[in-house]
């Protein structure tokens, strides 16, 4: 991992075509500003984690709901 300090209006170059711009600090955080062509996913770590779980929730929401369906319906599975 690379760590920098830098002072708003710095920036720092990914590659050849990606820019990270430091625009400000405010208390306890800073704000970037990232230019980067339109095929470049830029996605924040905490959201990619929170809809893979919510994906997860849901698949376990999905399995419970089948087995009570399965359930009611008197669903005896056979052995192949």
């Amino acid at each position: 991992m690379l760590v920098l300090t830098r002072k708003p209006g710095e920036r720092v170059l990914i590659g050849d075509d990606i820019v990270v711009t430091f625009l400000e600090s405010r208390g306890d955080s800073i704000r970037i500003g990232i230019d980067a062509p339109s095929g470049v996913r830029i996605q924040r770590h905490e959201i990619v984690e929170a809809v893979t779980e919510a994906n997860r929730a849901a698949t376990e929401a999905d399995t419970s709901a089948e087995d009570r369906i399965k359930a009611a319906l008197g669903y005896i599975p056979t052995a192949d």
